[in-house]
């Protein structure tokens, strides 16, 4: 357990990679806050209480500054420290850009784009202390290579690769890492209402034949925040089964 002692704030941890990643850290024996605009987060809470994981929830919407201090300010009062932050909230608001409402292209940039933002400049203040943290942001690999009917999908998650190679580098001195996974086509909700035609057409442009699960991206996390990482920082890891090479 070679996270024991270590406290990691979770953003988007009710269900899909956010909980996936979650539940790795708990299994290495960090001290968890789980973050989602869901109020069903606690329910997860819940049942990782139930694995004998040491976990909080906090409900609120990391698009906004001030609740993203209070994630932090309530890991800091539950546990005295912040270790690791998890940027994984997202959503996508899909269609083409001659299309787009203002409203779709403003949502998921604020989410996406902000909200890791505003997440990490919270997180910072502690960590600066520390003299250490570990921050990991979840792009995609729709950010590197772009999507038809995902403008501002593409943008949000290509503007965290940036951000994240910016940070790096003004933090780097305090010993605080950042890095990047950029997920390729992974098992999901949305991919099982898949037609078998339009899942054959992307299988066919994964050379690892097959998608991806969201406990992939949670073990390039799980290296990501690992003593194995201690001079990795700045960098996007491609978890996409050869999609994007």
């Amino acid at each position: 357990m070679f996270l024991a002692n270590q406290v990691a704030l979770v953003t988007g941890a009710q269900r899909g990679i956010g909980r996936a990643i979650a539940e790795a850290l708990g299994a290495e024996g960090a001290r968890l806050v789980l973050q989602d605009v869901l109020p069903e987060v606690e329910e997860t809470v819940a049942e990782f209480a139930a694995k004998g994981y040491l976990a909080q929830g906090a409900v609120g919407d990391v698009a906004r500054f001030s609740d993203a201090e209070t994630f932090v300010e309530k890991t800091i009062q539950a546990y005295g420290r912040l270790d690791i932050l998890i940027n994984n909230a997202g959503i996508t608001r899909d269609g083409l850009l001659l299309r787009m409402s203002e409203e779709a292209w403003d949502s998921v940039l604020n989410i996406n784009l902000k909200g890791t933002m505003n997440c990490t400049k919270a997180a910072l203040k502690p960590m600066f202390k520390q003299k250490s943290g570990k921050i990991v942001n979840i792009s995609s690999v729709i950010g590197l290579m772009g999507n038809i009917g995902q403008a501002n999908y593409a943008a949000s998650k290509a503007g965290i690769i940036g951000f994240t190679k910016a940070v790096a580098k003004e933090v780097g001195s305090r010993q605080i890492r950042v890095n990047a996974i950029a997920p390729g086509f992974i098992q999901s909700r949305m991919s099982s209402q898949m037609t078998p035609e339009a899942k054959a057409s992307i299988l066919r442009l994964i050379p690892l034949g097959g998608l991806g699960e969201a406990t992939d991206v949670a073990a390039a996390a799980l290296f990501l925040v690992s003593d194995g990482a201690r001079y990795i920082t700045g960098q996007v890891l491609q978890v996409d089964g050869g999609l994007l090479m």
